[in-house]
């Protein structure tokens, strides 16, 4: 039981998800009282990564419209992955730091929000207006810096 713990957090930390979920499996079956609780959130986690991993988009906007999703639903941290995936591939998607612009915004890291929102309007003009009405970005508001990005004709 515990050689099949071992090597399914081995397998979880190689992304080898449903290998990982099937050890966990036979693991529960022998698992003492004070293991299972946290066999089983294992098991989630893979469960939730395999599914991930698993994804395909044809296009960045797919992939953006996925994160976006994500985001709407709390799931910052998956959210995140995808906004950086698109990056990755496409430096220059203003969507992509639109959205991340929004992301660090809802969980409180202005300087960044600052950064790719910055970035979007550079590469897009037009999401300046868009910013402007956008609710995610209410925290910010406060913030001159925000105002002189969203508002460069006034300073």
């Amino acid at each position: 039981m515990y050689q099949d713990y071992q090597a399914a957090l081995a397998l979880m930390q190689e992304n080898k998800f449903e290998k990982a979920r099937a050890h966990f499996e036979k693991v529960l079956r022998d698992a003492p009282p004070e293991l299972v609780e946290r066999v089983r959130m294992y098991q989630s986690v893979c469960e939730r990564r395999s599914v991930h991993s698993s994804l395909s988009f044809a296009t960045p906007e797919e992939r953006y419209d996925y994160a976006v999703s994500l985001l709407n639903g709390g799931n910052f941290e998956d959210a995140r992955e995808q906004f950086e995936s698109i990056l990755a591939a496409c430096p220059d998607c203003d969507f992509a730091h639109y959205g991340v612009a929004l992301l660090n915004s809802m969980t409180g890291q202005n300087e960044e929000a600052l950064e790719h929102l910055a970035r979007a309007i550079e590469l897009n003009r037009g999401l300046r207006i868009q910013a402007r009405t956008d609710p995610d970005f209410s925290d910010m508001v406060d913030d001159p810096r925000f105002t002189e990005l969203l508002y460069p004709e006034v300073s």
